[in-house]
């Protein structure tokens, strides 16, 4: 019988997990920028002579820039992930990778692990707290990232699960988000990241003046939409005009006393304190977006710890983003068809789209030089067929299927016009955008949540200078 699942070293765990050449690995990003985890493990693979390797992580960051020398060295030959930051995602459209990196959503990628499309040969899980048989949880201890539902997919349906943490508690743990039943060996290093690595520029407040208008034009769409009444079910995305626009409709909550069901998605500071005001009964967490988040979920037990699969996998009996009555959320760029682009991958936007019964795109007419809208969005992230609007400081445009909203929101006296007038208008300021030369050669693929490759990114092609 075994007394404890604890491990000598992350070398002795690799090496009793029969990870070998060509196999698949997989990591969690609850920890986000201040992630150790990946880095220390790709690191010890390298050494161990470990070679052509799968890599599955379900985002990657600029902390993780290591993962281009694993690359060129040939540790890694292949990476499946759902978002991947400016540093490593410049390297790729470069050309840095032989095979195309697969780019699939926050309910995609658990719905293919769970379906034997992607499966995982060993899963690395950072692990805030855990006991020595592996019951572990990122709700407490030095480095608490809150939920670890990226991480539940990983650990339910890979061959091999290795908890890695940097705090050691005697069996039982109580309270443990992933058990040890799927836990096959423990190793306790000295840090797992840093958690103030969790806050991002994307999750923070605006105070820009453009964005506060646009949120507060899509505080009164959401509030004209005919949606916004008892039980009303809410996202927001991590982007400031997303965050400002949750908080305008908090206000208007307040204003028509209305208390919502839940709101979900990445958990930020600001749902907790609509939480705890009474505006909606209960948060539903994938992710932790910065620290407040993670004190509630480990002290209110309305703050909801829930798998990615039950987030937003379509292969799911149901699934949270189901029955969203609104997602707000950003874009890079929208074309006249109301497709996305979301620069870095699509995360959970096309997830909470295709669920919610509106998505509200809130974003700036141009950002620098570069207008939003566009003849055609440079690559789909979202398809045009499961988004409702776009707001502008400029103006509010409704997908045409929507013709009902459309009408609610003249009724109501929005600034109501044709994204194609919004697209016009932009480039009256900024003047039209060259295409972005890229050569032939497929760099990544964006595989959509239902398993279809929904559009291919290009490697860039530098020799007009450019």
């Amino acid at each position: 019988m075994k007394d404890s699942k604890v491990v000598s070293s992350l070398r002795e765990a690799i090496r009793l997990s029969g990870l070998k050449d060509g196999m698949c690995v997989s990591f969690h990003h609850h920890l986000r920028n201040g992630d150790y985890v990946v880095n220390m493990v790709m690191e010890q693979i390298s050494a161990m002579g470990i070679r052509d390797l799968t890599v599955n992580a379900s985002a990657l960051f600029d902390v993780h820039l290591p993962m281009l020398e694993h690359i060129k060295n040939g540790t890694v030959s292949k990476l499946l992930t759902n978002y991947m930051s400016a540093g490593l995602g410049r390297a790729i459209s470069e050309g840095v990778m032989e095979q195309p990196v697969e780019f699939r959503t926050h309910g995609g990628r658990p719905r293919d692990i769970a379906s034997g499309a992607t499966p995982i040969d060993v899963a690395f899980i950072a692990a805030p707290s855990s006991d020595t048989m592996g019951n572990c949880t990122g709700k407490i201890g030095k480095s608490a990232c809150g939920s670890l539902g990226y991480a539940f997919p990983d650990a339910q349906y890979a061959k091999k699960v290795i908890v890695i943490t940097d705090e050691l508690v005697l069996y039982p743990l109580c309270g443990w988000s992933i058990p040890e039943i799927y836990v096959d060996y423990v190793v306790a290093v000295d840090a797992i990241g840093d958690p103030a690595g969790i806050v991002s520029g994307t999750t923070r407040m605006t105070r820009n003046p453009v964005a506060i208008t646009i949120a507060q034009t899509a505080a009164r769409v959401i509030a004209c939409s005919g949606l916004l009444k008892d039980g009303f079910s809410f996202q927001t995305g991590a982007g400031g005009a997303s965050l400002a626009t949750a908080m305008y409709l908090g206000k208007i909550m307040k204003q028509q006393n209305i208390h919502g069901s839940y709101a979900q998605g990445g958990i930020t500071g600001l749902l907790v304190d609509m939480l705890n005001e009474g505006l909606f009964r209960a948060l539903l967490d994938v992710q932790c977006f910065d620290l407040k988040a993670v004190t509630s979920i480990r002290e209110n037990s309305r703050h909801c710890e829930v798998s990615a699969e039950q987030y937003a996998s379509p292969g799911c009996r149901s699934a949270a983003v189901d029955s969203l009555d609104v997602a707000v959320l950003g874009a890079t760029e929208i074309d006249t068809s109301f497709n996305i682009n979301v620069m870095g991958g699509s995360g959970g936007h096309s997830d909470a789209a295709a669920g919610s019964k509106l998505a509200l795109i809130a974003a700036p007419l141009f950002r620098g030089r570069l207008p939003i809208v566009r003849d055609r969005v440079t690559c789909i992230s979202t398809p045009g067929q499961d988004v409702d609007v776009l707001v502008t400081q400029a103006g509010v445009a409704v997908n045409p299927k929507n013709a009902e909203l459309r009408e609610r929101l003249w009724e109501a006296r929005l600034p109501v016009v044709d994204i194609q007038e919004l697209k016009e208008r932009a480039e009256r300021i900024t003047g039209t955008p060259a295409p972005l030369p890229v050569s032939d050669r497929v760099v990544a693929k964006v595989i959509s949540r239902d398993g279809e490759l929904l559009d291919t990114i290009r490697q860039a092609d530098n020799r007009s200078g450019v």
